[in-house]
């Protein structure tokens, strides 16, 4: 945009930020339309991806609206493979985890085997009766 006559430089166009707290008060201003509640004293959520990862939120906020079939999660959201939440994870694994959890069992079972085959390595070894013997050899 030229502010001047013919020979004037033009003028830089500033642009603006996209700022992000406009979306969330238009999300907000939507979720408060389709009336959700808070849905208090949820610890932990835990979204269960087809390749077998994990989208885990400690502490989130939960809002839902039954009558709309809307359920929103809020907060830090992690990707996290299933071993890594695995003791404390097992009551919330559905049918189709199955298989996951089966090849998980199976690496188990292959460390564990693995692991006591070294372990024989690890024996002291058998140097006969006397030390002074064996160590003039």
């Amino acid at each position: 945009v030229r502010t001047g006559g013919r020979g004037s430089p033009r003028r830089v166009k500033i642009s603006k930020h996209a700022s992000h707290g406009a979306d969330d008060k238009q999300l907000q201003a939507q979720l408060k339309r389709l009336g959700v509640n808070n849905i208090p004293g949820i610890e932990e959520v835990n979204m269960f991806r087809d390749d077998g990862s994990v989208v885990h939120f400690a502490a989130p906020k939960v809002q839902a609206s039954v009558a709309a079939n809307t359920y929103v999660v809020t907060g830090h959201a992690e990707n996290k493979r299933l071993e890594e939440l695995l003791p404390g994870i097992i009551n919330q694994l559905g049918p189709d985890n199955l298989v996951n959890l089966k090849r998980i069992a199976e690496g188990y079972a292959a460390a564990g085997a693995a692991k006591q085959e070294g372990g024989e390595d690890e024996d002291i070894p058998d140097i006969g009766d006397n030390f002074e013997d064996v160590s003039k050899q």
